[in-house]
């Protein structure tokens, strides 16, 4: 080992620059700080357990190589003792000079806390007890520049803690403990899967339809495609069609995505498992979520009775379901139920705090009393049923109190661990379902899902009835780890940038816009010749089985040509299209026909099209008919649509309408003839 006294400044006193000063010597000298790879023959778990049976002050001839991270030193003299910590366990080296080389003994007197060693040596226990390691050669693997915390102090900011994991994962034994039970509990749920006749699955994470829950979505864009795309909020939807498709128990277990706010028990990315059966219920997935939970617990050695956050839980026996608004009613003292008088109801909700909105009815006011009074009031694990409609919107109703649905919530200690369903499975119902949530979307919320037409498609070939349930992964660890947030549990938390960072992440956003932008360029193109192809906008509900279509019989009755002849159908540009405003039908367009001054006509196809993909779209309209005030407004004309029907598998008909589009090189007030 070089002297590195002569390369360094007597003024420096920062040990981070001492420290690579050490490491300029070194590679100065010919040394390697950073040697591509270790002859480790044992590690230290193994070998406590190999020796448990030696004798204090007993020497061994038994030679391996340990290699781990040094966590103490203590130099006394010609004897010195260092703490080196595996993957597995700590071990004492216990280093004597007349037992190394001198060059051996002069590179340990360069060891920093922090570096990484390889030691060879023989195995012995000291008179005090200690199972050591009598080394004969060191060498380095890898040099640690920057120092460990202090000791005494360690690393108790938590969010240095969280930002810098890998510190705190060296410093805190008990952090990489709740790490090492994470991954049991996340074996153990795949063992108890697949134990239960499951097929483990892997869906799309980069989806193009926001579905399966009703959360705000995070959007990227795909440069190859020029698309717009979400990640993924739930794994639902791909699972149930692998039911339809005749896989009977699928399940996954992965990463989803909201972009939603952060507390204690949220993060903006976290992970679940869903699983699906046919041919099941809610009962079935009761008895998966108590079964797959108490697995867990065995795995990480937690018992029955566990304690949580200063609570006792009791895990034991089958665990009791209990309707929502029995709930309510413990929690506030007095009965309420679907059948308490409104008026009644509202008084409850403000008695709790609750601002209390006009249009919530017996329903929601019930679930927003459950979730200020009745969650909280939860400890032992707890399956709460009879869900009220207004806060289950995609649930099977009860057949004999459609007021009610078929979802339950597994509650613990005040918190929500899983939900679950009898699945919807008749496709009609489901496409009303995605309508309404259009509608919705369409009002300002950025929750609400979109209308998935190949999921409806699906579910027309047949699923069979299913139950279905989603677990959080991160909130059975908590519970199981005693640990109070979420962060403590997922090893890289989302954190706000550092000081600084925001350079970075803004030169990024900037070569990914300047891609986005050459991506766009690029297809440009190609868009605008299929444009020229195909010069029409996308139909919100679109035909899905043209084998079902089912139009007007013609007329019989003839028209003469003169009557005819007096409509004047007239080619139109759409300059502007917008909803109209207290309408949920209404679009109002404003056109150019060729005269050269706009035109405005209103038209109740806003079920069917987003008012701006309409624009810039050429269309046929009747411009000879008297002007009809429609909300207000004088519409002057009629846009041309054509109208079919389309049976579904009872022989119910809904209509079908789309918007006559013609080829986009076809002038502003071209007459049809």
């Amino acid at each position: 080992m070089a002297d590195t006294e002569a390369v360094l400044d007597p003024a420096t006193t920062d040990e981070r620059t001492l420290r690579l000063a050490k490491r300029t010597a070194m590679i100065e000298a010919g040394a390697n700080p950073y040697p591509e790879h270790s002859n480790v023959t044992a590690h230290v778990a193994d070998l406590n357990e190999r020796y448990a049976e030696l004798e204090n002050g007993e020497n061994t001839e038994d030679a391996y190589t340990v290699a781990g991270r040094v966590m103490a030193i203590r130099n006394q003299g010609k004897i010195a003792f260092v703490v080196l910590r595996d993957a597995t366990a700590e071990i004492q080296l216990f280093c004597r000079v007349n037992a190394m080389s001198e060059e051996v003994w002069a590179f340990l007197g360069e060891v920093d806390l922090g570096d990484i060693i390889e030691a060879s040596g023989t195995v012995t226990r000291t008179r005090r007890g200690q199972l050591s390691i009598a080394p004969t050669a060191l060498r380095l693997l890898s040099k640690s520049v920057r120092p460990l915390p202090e000791k005494f102090h360690g690393l108790s900011d938590k969010e240095t803690r969280y930002r810098q994991r890998y510190v705190d994962l060296i410093m805190n034994e008990d952090v990489r403990d709740t790490f090492t039970k994470r991954s049991k509990i996340l074996s153990a749920f795949r063992r108890y899967m697949e134990a239960d006749g499951y097929m483990e699955v892997e869906t799309p994470i980069l989806q193009t339809i926001q579905g399966g829950a009703t959360a705000k979505p995070f959007i990227t864009h795909f440069n190859a495609l020029n698309q717009e795309c979400y990640l993924r909020i739930a794994t639902e939807l791909h699972l149930k069609r692998l039911l339809v498709g005749g896989y009977e128990r699928v399940f996954e277990l992965g990463r989803i995505f909201r972009n939603e706010g952060m507390d204690q028990t949220h993060n903006p990315e976290f992970t679940t498992m869903e699983a699906y059966r046919a041919y099941s219920d809610l009962e079935g997935m009761k008895e998966l979520a108590e079964g797959v939970i108490k697995a867990a617990a065995a795995a990480v050695g937690a018992g029955e009775q566990i304690e949580y956050q200063g609570q006792t839980i009791d895990l034991s026996g089958t665990w009791p379901s209990k309707p929502m608004t029995e709930i309510v009613s413990e929690a506030m003292g007095r009965k309420l139920d679907l059948d308490t008088p409104i008026e009644e109801l509202r008084a409850a909700a403000e008695e709790c705090g609750i601002e209390v909105k006009p249009e919530w009815g017996p329903g929601k006011l019930i679930a927003e009393i459950y979730d200020e009074k009745g969650e909280p009031s939860i400890v032992n694990p707890t399956f709460v049923v009879d869900y009220p409609v207004e806060v289950s919107p995609l649930a099977k109703r009860f057949e004999d109190d459609p007021r009610l649905t078929h979802r339950f919530e597994l509650v613990i200690a005040g918190h929500e661990y899983a939900n679950a369903f009898s699945e919807l499975n008749d496709p009609v119902d489901q496409a009303e379902r995605f309508k309404k949530q259009v509608e919705e979307k369409a009002g300002g919320d950025d929750e609400a899902m979109e209308y998935d037409a190949d999921y409806v498609r699906a579910l027309e070939y047949g699923m069979p009835p299913a139950g279905g349930i989603g677990i959080g992964i991160d909130r059975v660890v908590m519970l199981l780890t005693d640990s109070a947030s979420i962060r403590d549990v997922l090893l890289f938390p989302h954190m706000r940038p550092e000081k600084g960072a925001g350079q970075a992440i803004a030169a990024a956003r900037a070569k990914q816009e300047a891609d986005t932008a050459a991506a766009k360029e690029a297809a440009a193109a190609e868009e605008a010749a299929a444009q020229a192809a195909l010069s029409v906008a996308p139909n919100k509900v679109p035909t899905l089985d043209y084998s079902q279509v089912a139009v007007e019989p013609l007329f019989a009755d003839y028209v003469d040509f003169e009557t005819f002849s007096k409509s004047d159908f007239r080619a139109v540009k759409v300059k502007a299209c917008e909803a109209v405003k207290k309408s949920k039908k209404l679009l109002q367009f404003t056109l150019d026909d060729g005269t050269g001054t706009d035109r405005t006509i209103l038209s109740g196809i806003r079920a069917y099209y987003e008012p701006e993909d309409l624009v810039g779209k050429t269309c046929i309209a009747i411009v000879n008919l008297p002007p009809r005030k429609m909300m207000g407004i004088d519409s002057c004309g009629m846009l041309i649509s054509a109208v079919h029907a389309e049976k579904d598998a009872d022989g119910n008909e809904s209509e079908r309408l789309n918007l006559l589009m013609v080829d986009d090189a076809i002038p502003a007030g071209a007459k049809l003839y």
